[in-house]
């Protein structure tokens, strides 16, 4: 959790641009590398093991283009969308279609400027979940990186409606996602390739949704130590 000063911090005088998102992604992929092996095996049971890396590859390429290309970039519409390219570009099978999906919906989602208020990192969120969504065909239950997305996106909307600051909001995502990550326990798979393995499904934590609570508890972790800087 974050320190209870940083929690009621608002946060709306700091701002997101391409350097601090490509920051944020390196935080995803030193989490995604740190969970690699646990993820790993949670795949190997009803996957190809290879999810992990592949979450870490995705978001360091995505890292890169963000850093290197910034001053290519007119607005973090564009910025996003080719982050979305980059993470594909480095990604194959399921994972990299929809996180590519997710990213460029999040692009679509900002204003044509260089940089936004960090409350907009909640909206980044929702338009991945969104992306994601729309691209797997996914519905709640189906044992998929949704059943983490989607309590998330749901326990931000809430928050965001009561008032919440961004610290506080991220605490309740990050909190929702891992519940919806451990709920994939009971599930039976309906989608991917797990879906051939049916009824042995139960018991086995879907790999997709757990590192989606890891992103966004990651998330949630760069928020916190964002505001508490901006207190110090």
């Amino acid at each position: 959790m974050c320190s209870p000063a940083s929690s009621q911090h608002n946060a709306a005088m700091m701002y997101l641009d391409c350097h601090a998102l490509a920051d944020l992604f390196r935080a995803f992929a030193r989490r995604m590398n740190d969970e690699r092996d646990y993820l790993a095996e949670l795949d190997g049971a009803i996957g190809d093991a290879d999810h992990g890396t592949a979450m870490a590859e995705g978001f360091s390429a995505a890292a890169v283009a963000l850093t290197h290309d910034a001053a290519d970039y007119p607005s973090l519409r564009i910025a996003l969308t080719q982050a979305g390219r980059s993470f594909l570009n480095a990604v194959g099978a399921t994972t990299g279609p929809l996180y590519a999906s997710g990213l460029t919906r999040a692009g679509l989602a900002m204003p044509e400027d260089k940089q936004v208020p960090i409350e907009r990192l909640a909206d980044i969120l929702i338009s991945i979940s969104e992306g994601i969504e729309e691209r797997g065909k996914a519905s709640p239950g189906d044992k998929t990186m949704l059943d983490a997305w989607l309590p998330a996106t749901h326990a931000i909307r809430d928050a965001r409606n009561e008032g919440e600051t961004l610290a506080q909001i991220m605490t309740r995502a990050a909190a929702a996602a891992k519940e919806g990550a451990e709920a994939t326990r009971g599930m039976v798979a309906a989608k991917g390739r797990a879906a051939r393995l049916g009824a042995r499904t139960i018991g086995h934590l879907d790999p997709g949704a757990v590192s989606a609570a890891a992103l966004i508890d990651t998330a949630r972790e760069w928020v916190c130590s964002a505001t508490e800087r901006e207190t110090l």
